[in-house]
């Protein structure tokens, strides 16, 4: 959704994205829910139809203009293009209009207040998920940054890629026209009433060597590339991810006062990577953890797909990441850090 509000330049509709995608979720499943048990075909027919639409028009104008790759409608777990998306629409669109026009011949299978009841409950029960993978971390983890991965392999093209297949294409203007060609194919005509424009890489053909994790870079505050060298330090080390940090003393602070003495007495290297440099360091400063802290800079959007919650805790061996947890299951990191062994 943000996505969108960007290229349309919705920018004020930005804080709300959340909500909306909440909203959408249980919509959808409430809707399908409905239309399972027959309930009020008339209703949830027409709300479907709507939907579908308005689906429809999205994921055709972000397969069209090309200014959006993917819908994003089920994650990383079943990855679609914007084509693909576009596609699964369109089935949609005729099995719901299948649905539209069978609306008066389905009947409901259970009596109002059964109906009614499992309706609530399915309600409940998503808004009751959301919330917790919201305040936790996602129950089935598809992202590239799962326990278990090696963040430096993982930054790797996977093997047996195939690169981009690009060839060098000149722009010349002549007599006022834009004229295109590769380097061995220069016109028989060519001299000095062609003048130079460009140079560029065209794509003759799309590879699939686009490696799991991309733009994870860690930075200092003067700027300098650090990644491979954190990375590449062996042995245990600690990730906090905060993208932003909204107040100075945050609800976790406790929890992460005792993760740090374990982490320093065990000699624990702990990064702090936040896309909120300045305030971060202020709360380093502050809870007095400069001695065992550094804090990196890091895109808000990697740090987003590294972390799903704000803060997340890893636990790093080497570049693979042995274990994760939201602010909220810090108590889990305190146990672990307790049974580390003294690096």
């Amino acid at each position: 959704m943000q996505e969108f509000f960007e290229v349309w330049n919705f920018h004020l509709l930005d804080n709300y994205t959340l909500a909306f995608s909440v909203m959408m979720i249980v919509f959808e499943i409430v809707a399908g829910v409905a239309i399972l048990l027959g309930w009020r075909m008339k209703l949830f027919s027409w709300l479907l139809l709507l939907l579908i639409i308005f689906f429809t028009f999205l994921t055709g104008y972000a397969y069209l203009s090309g200014k959006i790759k993917e819908c994003g409608c089920f994650g990383n777990c079943i990855p679609l293009t914007a084509g693909e998306s576009f596609t699964k629409d369109i089935v949609l669109f005729v099995l719901i209009l299948f649905l539209f026009a069978s609306k008066n011949k389905i009947k409901p299978i259970l009596p109002q207040m059964p109906s009614v009841a499992i309706l609530i409950i399915a309600t409940v029960a998503s808004f009751s998920f959301q919330w917790f993978v919201l305040q936790h971390l996602p129950v089935v983890d598809c992202l590239p940054y799962k326990v278990s991965a090696n963040i430096i392999e993982s930054m790797k093209p996977p093997p047996g890629a195939v690169p981009d297949s690009t060839v060098i294409t000149f722009v010349y203007n002549k007599s006022g026209k834009e004229i295109e060609f590769t380097a061995d194919k220069f016109p028989k005509d060519f001299d000095s009433t062609y003048k130079f424009v460009k140079r560029y890489d065209k794509l003759i053909r799309k590879g699939n060597a686009e490696p799991a994790i991309k733009d994870f870079i860690l930075n200092t505050f003067s700027g300098t590339d650090t990644t491979q060298t954190v990375l590449e330090q062996k042995g245990y080390k600690l990730f906090l991810f905060i993208k932003e940090l909204t107040e100075i003393n945050p609800s976790w602070s406790k929890e992460f006062a005792a993760i740090y003495t374990f982490a320093k007495s065990k000699h624990v290297p702990v990064y702090f990577i936040t896309a909120d440099a300045e305030q971060v360091q202020a709360f380093v400063e502050i809870n007095k953890l400069n001695e065992n802290v550094a804090v990196l800079k890091c895109d808000a959007t990697a740090i987003k797909t590294a972390a799903r919650v704000t803060p997340t805790l890893y636990l790093i061996k080497n570049a693979t990441i042995v274990e994760k947890w939201a602010g909220p299951d810090f108590d889990k990191a305190i146990l672990v850090m307790n049974e580390l062994p003294v690096q």
